[in-house]
């Protein structure tokens, strides 16, 4: 079976954005436990650095990681529609 990697491409992106806004907000209401996730995640010790989200920074985020998880799902989607024959 094949996939329309458009179609992937389009619902990768658009989960991709609303998983980017959810985690905004989760910085904006608890930046300190958000810190102290993401230096567990990376198993570093960020608790000396703070968290540098304005408007700028959101929007930029929003579209770059939208775009590139798009992206990358076409790419996958095109791959298995080849390889698959």
């Amino acid at each position: 079976m094949k996939i329309d990697a458009i179609k992937l491409g389009f619902a990768t992106a658009a989960v991709f954005a609303v998983a980017w806004v959810i985690c905004s907000l989760f910085i904006l209401g608890m930046p300190g436990s958000m810190m102290q996730m993401t230096g567990d995640m990376v198993h570093a010790d960020l608790s000396q650095m703070g968290w540098q989200l304005d408007f700028t920074g959101f929007a930029f985020g929003l579209l770059a990681w939208s775009l590139g998880a798009g992206l990358i799902a076409v790419a996958i989607a095109a791959t298995y529609n080849r390889l698959i024959g």
